[in-house]
């Protein structure tokens, strides 16, 4: 999720039979985010009887009861970072660059990752997948084309 969709994400967006959330993002355009871990399951239902959400209410609210602002999510993360003892400055962009890689080095398509980001044009995805050379040197220890011909040693002359 974008930082903006997060921020802006409302009970009614919820479906909490099946957990699935209906993301609206840049120029309205709408995708489906499933929930499929129970324990998250389980702490999304626990934060909402916590937090006595109705389906109205944005779903992320602040100590006065608003719907928690960007900056607020920034500082939030600054600060976790921070008594995590990580010195590098981390943004919220920044997990879901890690979501996109993680799920690429996972082997999972481009196009479904597009389609979890809410990308319009497969372009936009591939500059947010990078892969690793540790990643590369797997493919290609594993799939490389010459792996399935078999190359006499003996033949070959020193």
């Amino acid at each position: 999720m974008r930082i903006s969709e997060l921020c802006s994400l409302k009970m009614s967006q919820f479906d909490f039979n099946d957990y699935i959330i209906k993301i609206y993002g840049k120029g309205s355009k709408e995708r489906l985010i499933q929930i499929c871990n129970v324990s998250v399951q389980q702490l999304i239902d626990k934060y909402i009887v916590t937090m006595e959400l109705n389906e109205d209410d944005y779903f992320f609210l602040n100590r006065l009861g608003n719907r928690i602002s960007e900056q607020s999510v920034r500082y939030m993360i600054k600060d976790y970072a921070k008594n995590a003892n990580i010195p590098q400055h981390i943004t919220p962009h920044m997990f879901r660059h890690s979501f996109a890689t993680l799920l690429l080095e996972e082997d999972v398509d481009l196009r479904y990752i597009q389609q979890m980001l809410g990308h319009s044009s497969i372009t936009t995805t591939q500059i947010y997948t990078h892969t690793s050379i540790s990643k590369q040197r797997t493919i290609l220890a594993s799939k490389h084309p010459r792996n399935k011909l078999l190359v006499n040693t003996q033949k070959i002359k020193q």
